[in-house]
């Protein structure tokens, strides 16, 4: 089953199984502790591990004063009482921050046979790397690519597998997820620690720089993520969701892969000369990119999106993107459409319509079928 965290583009696009392991690397700026905090915040887990190792202070500060004030959507009280802080800042010793990865797994692995459902954010193991280079350079060990001890990958792949799902001996279930952030200098994804950390999560959220500084978050590049356990969450989507999601997200994700290439030509010759089909194609893709991928941790609405808001969104916009093939099939111009505001009203559901709103989503099929018989009538 998935770890449900609230995030569209990770519960819908690349999700995560309970017990799995996931990677989230990303250069300087990109999001990397913030959506390891909304992870944190709103994930279904039981119990939170959050380790922070070789962390600026500052940032363990907000998570404590932040944490503190926040109410846990499921049990009512204070997120704290269900977050675990392993606090390793950047000053302390080099040995107490490679400890702290272990500490964290440790304490994960005691409540998870205890029946708990445990997600663990390390942030980051880059560090965690890093001191394990430098007690290896004072052990005098033989150094191996850039300076990392040879036995770095054993050393990671022995922190992973320690995620997992697991039946306890009281009877009850349990797991620990393993989600990792990794910090590749100069976002330098063929780096030792982030190589090898893509051998052994099945989960792989790469936050993408350009995205981050159009202030595009969660900043995770669709073309280059990806989650190798939809094949195995297929029978749980179809008994609690529907068989329709995955249609509905493998869709979503053809548009965009459609958009990046239709880029490449527009960058070359501009939008103007693309046929209308084309140019339907990039609008479309823009308003998944904004309306959907696109989410705001600070808006009351959007801060957590429940899965059945996720599932009836594709469904809005997959049926706008139907409606308006129609119309181009029609004869009827890419310019002529863009001069509704049909669009613009879609990328606002995540603001307009709150997550116990759902009935005001029928009035968007409504709207967008209005949008549809004005212009069939026209062009008629």
């Amino acid at each position: 089953m998935p770890l449900i965290t609230g995030q569209r583009i990770i519960d819908t696009l690349f999700p995560i199984g309970k017990g799995g392991m996931a990677a989230i690397p990303g250069g300087f700026g990109t999001g990397k502790t913030m959506t390891q905090h909304q992870l944190a915040k709103w994930s279904d887990a039981d119990i939170i591990v959050y380790i922070g190792c070789g962390e600026r202070g500052n940032e363990m500060t907000e998570v404590l004063e932040d944490f503190s004030k926040l109410t846990d959507p499921r049990t009512g009280k204070s997120l704290m009482d269900r977050t675990i802080l392993i606090a390793n800042t950047s000053n302390m010793p080099v040995a107490a921050r490679e400890a702290s990865i272990y500490t964290g797994i440790s304490i994960a692995e005691y409540y998870r046979d205890m029946g708990y459902h445990v997600a663990i954010m390390a942030d980051s193991t880059s560090r965690w790397a890093e001191a394990l280079r430098e007690l290896s350079g004072r052990l005098e060990e033989m150094p191996a690519e850039e300076g990392f001890p040879a036995y770095l990958a054993s050393r990671l792949s022995g922190f992973y597998e320690r995620a997992g799902y697991v039946d306890t001996l009281n009877g009850r279930e349990g797991s620990v997820t393993i989600i990792g952030a990794v910090s590749p200098q100069g976002a330098d994804f063929s780096e030792p620690v982030t190589q090898n950390t893509k051998r052994f999560v099945r989960v792989f959220w790469a936050l993408d720089r350009s995205l981050a500084y159009a202030r595009h978050f969660p900043a995770i590049q669709w073309l280059t993520s990806y989650s190798e356990y939809l094949d195995d969450m297929e029978d749980w989507y179809n008994e609690h969701v529907g068989a329709e999601f995955l249609t509905h997200r493998k869709n979503i994700l053809r548009i965009l892969y459609d958009e990046s290439e239709l880029i490449e030509i527009v960058k070359l010759i501009g939008s103007d000369v693309l046929p209308d089909s084309q140019r339907l194609t990039l609008e479309i893709a823009r308003v998944i990119r904004l309306g959907f991928v696109q989410q705001n941790a600070y808006h009351s609405f959007d801060t957590y999106v429940p899965f059945e808001k996720q599932l009836r969104m594709m469904e809005i916009i997959l049926y706008l993107n139907d409606r308006c093939k129609k119309l181009i099939g029609l004869g009827i111009s890419m310019n002529v459409l863009k001069t509704e505001d049909i669009f613009e009203k879609v990328i606002s559901i995540k603001y307009n319509v709150g997550n116990n709103e759902l009935s005001k989503l029928d009035g968007y099929f409504k709207e967008i079928d209005a949008f549809y018989n004005k212009l069939y009538d026209k062009n008629a």
